[in-house]
């Protein structure tokens, strides 16, 4: 009969093996850090063009204009109210998105990955303390309720060039975005409870 002791050596090659896999997701997080530097660039990118929008470049205005999706019935020569805000809800989505990127790269490799061993670093995000698997989930998901809703506000600000099909489907998203961020957070209170009310 084998020994229990010689079979466990015999497998710790096996578990050393899977467990090293983890470290077959740094070239995710790699790349999710260039999509955020593609981010960054196209924040930038847009500004400029806003910005030279305000002294009257043609250019830059055409293209806020076809960026944002905007249409009128009359040549648009000028940056008007509804353009500048589309603009700034299009750049407050890429930063949001931006944000939900850095949940991921961080809270998913100190998560799934190795430490990061940030504990006495004066910029270590709060949350990053106490992040683990279920924590995570109910922040990307309530940052995702964030971004659909900049979205839905972009919609319906220009809603004249949309059709009411888009804007029924868009908002029946963002309530099931919202439903089921509820019901991910209701889920993680009842697991959280669960091991407490078992040892009563």
């Amino acid at each position: 009969m084998t020994h229990p002791s010689k079979l466990s050596g015999a497998m710790q090659p096996l578990s050393n093996l899977i467990f090293a896999s983890r470290w077959l997701q740094v070239p995710l997080y790699l790349g999710l850090i260039l999509a955020q530097g593609v981010y960054v660039f196209h924040f930038w990118v847009e500004l400029v063009h806003l910005i030279k929008a305000v002294f009257g470049d043609a250019h830059a205005l055409s293209q806020l204009v076809t960026s944002i999706g905007y249409k009128s019935d009359f040549a648009v020569t000028s940056l008007n109210e509804t353009i500048i805000m589309l603009v700034v809800l299009a750049l407050i989505d890429v930063v949001m998105i931006s944000n939900l990127l850095i949940m991921v790269i961080v809270g998913g490799y100190e998560t799934f990955v190795s430490r990061l061993r940030l504990e006495n670093h004066p910029d270590q995000p709060e949350w990053l303390s106490h992040v683990n698997a279920s924590v995570l989930k109910v922040k990307l998901a309530t940052a995702i309720i964030g971004i659909s809703s900049i979205h839905l506000l972009k919609t319906f600000i220009n809603a004249a060039n949309y059709d009411q099909k888009v804007l029924m489907w868009q908002t029946l998203i963002h309530v099931a975005f919202l439903l089921s961020a509820i019901a991910i957070a209701y889920t993680d209170k009842l697991m959280a409870h669960s091991p407490s009310a078992a040892h009563k």
